[in-house]
């Protein structure tokens, strides 16, 4: 069970050439910054975030061409994406951050840990930023631009039934709900996904051509790297190989940093087990290498 809440603030600010909507969940905690993962939104961390509300002040953005904030035709590249988030913190007056990135948002927060490391208290890269250069060795580029997060395609209907059958391990109204804050529906009642599909290419360009593994060394933040373990009947496949290898090499490369393994779960972590990955977030900020 997670904890009940009020919504969050929907707030917005002017960030260089975006309009930019973040959620704020409030209180007197510490703040806290949340980058979602790819084609997602600031709403994936409704679950997770009333679990740490009474500790930190959870901030979450809708990140360049996701959600709410503006569909800008250019700036995927991760300097750009980064100083998207600096620019956000420089409007909220707040010097220096605690930093969570789910998924691709992973890869956004540890560009940003190393891009301005005075503002980057700590780093936690949930499920994401850890994917490097060796990906490259079981794809290829022609292959890799063609992935995308989810199928969204067909009627509404049809597109929650595929969803609701991916996140079967978790699927409740609260998930549902959260799933169509990151699509659109257009005049032919077909489902699209917010962020456009030129846009989407952009961001594959950056991540297979300015792989994660190239950024690592020079993080220099407090770092946890929460990993997703593989559901039972995944466990020993390539892809799990694969990803234990690469966590690995993570930890290594970034100084003064730690691993947990959340064992059977899925990549969504904050649907699947909201309540672990908060008190997680939390261990780590209590009793890591700094307080928060």
């Amino acid at each position: 069970m997670t904890k009940s809440s009020p919504a969050p603030s929907e707030k917005w600010a002017d960030i260089g050439d975006l309009r930019m909507r973040y959620l704020d969940w409030g209180g007197d905690g510490a703040p806290v910054l949340a980058l979602h993962g790819l084609a997602s939104c600031a709403h994936w961390y409704d679950l997770v975030a009333p679990e740490l509300s009474e500790k930190f002040r959870i901030i979450a953005p809708d990140q360049r061409g996701h959600g709410q904030t503006t569909q800008a035709p250019t700036g995927y590249d991760w300097q750009t994406l980064a100083s998207d988030v600096a620019g956000l913190m420089s409007h909220l007056g707040i010097n220096e951050y605690p930093v969570l990135g789910h998924s691709w948002g992973g890869n956004v927060a540890i560009n940003l840990a190393a891009n301005y490391p005075d503002r980057v208290s700590a780093l936690v890269m949930i499920d994401g930023g850890f994917f490097g250069a060796r990906l490259r060795n079981t794809t290829t580029w022609e292959e890799f631009q063609r992935r995308r997060p989810r199928d969204v395609s067909g009627t509404r209907q049809q597109f929650l039934e595929r969803i609701k059958g991916q996140l079967s391990i978790c699927w409740n109204e609260d998930i549902e709900r959260i799933v169509q804050t990151m699509v659109w529906e257009d005049d032919q009642g077909q489902m699209n996904d917010i962020l456009a599909p030129e846009n989407h290419d952009q961001v594959m360009h950056a991540m297979w051509h300015d792989p994660a593994s190239d950024t690592w060394s020079r993080i220099s933040s407090p770092t946890l790297i929460v990993a997703a373990g593989p559901t039972p009947d995944r466990i020993g496949s390539e892809f799990a190989l694969r990803k234990q290898e690469m966590v690995k090499l993570a930890s290594q490369e970034i100084k003064n940093s730690q691993v947990h393994w959340v064992p059977e779960t899925i990549h969504d972590i904050g649907f699947h087990k909201p309540v672990e990955l908060a008190d997680t977030i939390s261990d780590f900020c209590r009793t890591g290498n700094r307080e928060f």
